[in-house]
């Protein structure tokens, strides 16, 4: 999560070296996304017949590889194509890394274990967003793809000494013909089908508002890119604060008032970031959104989990395939529309987008919870 987030704070300082629009630029993130979304359905027959922990050990060293190729950039189509390079192999990692928890953890132990890597990623968020502004303005921006290259290097280095003691869990081989009659099984599932498109369009708003909110930050408050960066980095504390008071939240809304509340303080929060003419009211506001964001998200995953039973790993990468590629499609259609527009009201625009999302997924969850009443 922090390499995928890094470049965000970076989007001004990289148009400006590589004289090149903001729209341009933001490729590094939008390409990133194509590219990641692409693989997730690679990914799990590979890990199924290879191993999961060791190709998340692979990945974590073409991760490494990819980012110094970041770092060694000499122009932007460089970049891009290095950034394009490490979500090939960065694609493995977290769907990876929750499949081996499934095979390797006991079942009273696995909901704990999935939320301490559920607080890694948001605090991935954090870093992601808060270093690639720091480094951005003090070192440069290829140090933070130094820093990264380094931090996968040495997860690499620990996975592989925890790779021999680890017992050997056991290993399905997807067969091609079966995998297809998955992909066929999910695809006329008109559940499925509604969770996807919700997954996709969940991607363009959230993500790419969250990718451009650093830039929005700098460019109308005129402040320090390690500012903005760290004022956006608030959004992983917010989940993480919601992950911590997961349990409370769940039995006081439900799933349908997650799903509502979710995206209604995701979609205040950023009106205040659009509109606010004081930046500090973006520290609590990104906090807010981080928070709505896990609560509308993480119903999302545990309905996708339970989308087509028999198909369950099919259904999954297909939602974090969605997810992406709606990532990939907001980056690129925010970044035109904040470069032709004024960003306060794209951002407006787009956060009462996701108050609507969430109202028409809890529409759905409770219309759905009410015919499966029925036929019980």
């Amino acid at each position: 999560m922090a390499v995928q987030r890094i470049c965000d704070p970076m989007l001004p300082e990289l148009s400006r070296i590589f004289n090149a629009p903001i729209s341009e630029a933001s490729r590094v993130i939008s390409f990133f996304a194509i590219a990641y979304g692409l693989m997730q359905l690679f990914y799990g027959p590979v890990g199924d017949r290879f191993g999961k922990f060791r190709v998340d050990m692979l990945a974590a060293i073409g991760c490494s590889v990819a980012c110094l190729m970041s770092a060694w950039s000499a122009d932007l189509d460089w970049l891009v194509a290095a950034r394009v390079a490490t979500a090939l192999a960065t694609a493995a990692i977290i769907p990876l890394s929750l499949a081996w928890v499934g095979d390797a953890v006991h079942y009273e132990q696995r909901q704990e274990t999935l939320a301490r890597v559920g607080l890694g990623t948001m605090l991935g968020i954090t870093a992601g967003q808060l270093f690639g502004g720091l480094l951005t303005d003090t070192l440069g921006w290829r140090w933070a793809f130094v820093l990264m290259t380094a931090a996968f290097a040495c997860v690499s280095v620990l996975m592989w000494r925890q790779l021999k003691h680890l017992e050997p869990v056991a290993h399905h081989t997807h067969a091609p013909t079966g995998f297809f009659k998955q992909l066929q099984q999910v695809a006329h599932d008109a559940w499925a089908r509604t969770l996807l498109s919700v997954a996709m369009v969940e991607g363009a708003m959230i993500f790419g508002l969250l990718a451009v909110t650093a830039s929005h930050l700098h460019q109308m408050h005129h402040i320090s890119l390690t500012l903005a960066g760290g004022t956006t980095g608030l959004f992983g504390l917010g989940g993480m604060a919601y992950m911590a008071a997961a349990k409370w939240a769940i039995r006081r809304f439900g799933e349908v008032g997650l799903a509502r509340y979710g995206g209604l303080y995701f979609g205040l929060a950023f009106l205040v970031i659009a509109f606010c003419p004081w930046w500090q009211l973006a520290l609590p506001s990104c906090f807010v959104a981080g928070f709505g964001f896990a609560m509308f998200h993480n119903t999302m995953q545990a309905k996708v989990t339970q989308m087509v039973p028999t198909a369950r790993g099919t259904g999954v990468t297909l939602f974090a395939g969605f997810l992406f590629l709606g990532q990939s499609l907001g980056v690129l259609m925010l970044a035109e529309l904040i470069s032709r527009f004024n960003s306060s009201y794209v951002l407006s625009a787009v956060g009462s987008g996701v108050v609507l999302l969430g109202a028409f997924f809890a529409h759905v969850i409770a219309k759905r919870n009410a015919t499966q009443a029925d036929h019980a």
